[in-house]
C-alpha cells in the first residue's frame, strides 16, 4: 500500500480516480467541487452526475473524469459537522470507503482524495484527517492494496495529514 499526502492540485494528479467532496445533488458547487467540475468540463461532468444523482451522506457514485487526466471522478458527499454528536464520524469514514469500493469496482488501483467536509461543511479538520487515515488504512487493511493520496490545498493541510500518516 502506497498511503501519502502531498500539497497539490488534485485536479492535475495522474490517478484512476479522484474523489470530489460533493452535495446530494451532485451539482457544480464551489471550492474543490468547482475546481474539479471546471477542469473536468463542466458540463459534461454536470450531466454525468445529473444521471447517477442524488448522493445521500456517506455514500458515493462515479463518473468518468472527462477532461481530466484521472480516468474518473468519484462523488462523495460528507456530513455537515454539527458538533460531532450527529453520527458525523461514522458518516465521514463511510465516505472514504465507499469511495474505495467504487474504485475497485472500476478496476482502478490509485486515488486521490481532498480533505473531505472540512470546507464549507465545517468539520474540524483535526479530527477529519484521523478519521480519513483510519478508514483508509481499515479499508486497505480489509480489501487489498492500493496507492493512496490525501491531496492538501495548503501547508496547514498536509501538515496535519502528514502527522496522522505518521502515528
Amino acid at each position: 500500500m502506497t498511503l501519502r499526502a502531498i500539497q497539490a492540485d488534485i485536479t492535475t494528479l495522474p490517478v484512476d480516480a479522484i474523489v470530489n467532496a460533493a452535495n446530494d445533488r451532485l451539482l457544480m458547487g464551489g471550492g474543490v467541487c468547482g475546481a474539479i467540475f471546471r477542469a473536468a468540463g463542466a458540463g459534461a461532468l454536470a450531466e454525468a452526475c445529473a444521471r447517477v444523482a442524488p448522493c445521500p451522506t456517506g455514500q458515493a457514485r462515479i463518473t468518468p473524469g472527462f477532461a481530466l487526466p484521472a480516468r474518473y471522478v468519484i462523488h462523495t458527499v460528507g456530513p455537515v459537522w454539527q458538533g460531532g454528536g450527529a453520527g458525523e464520524p461514522a458518516l465521514l469514514a463511510a465516505c472514504y470507503r465507499a469511495s474505495l469500493a467504487l474504485l475497485r469496482a472500476a478496476g482502478g488501483r490509485s486515488v486521490a482524495f481532498p480533505a473531505i467536509s472540512t470546507g464549507i461543511f465545517g468539520y474540524p479538520a483535526d479530527r477529519a484527517t484521523r478519521i480519513a487515515v483510519a478508514a483508509v488504512r481499515e479499508d486497505v487493511a480489509r480489501h487489498g492494496d492500493l496507492d493512496i493520496t490525501f491531496a492538501c490545498f495548503d501547508q496547514a493541510m498536509l501538515d496535519l495529514y502528514r502527522k496522522e500518516l505518521a502515528s
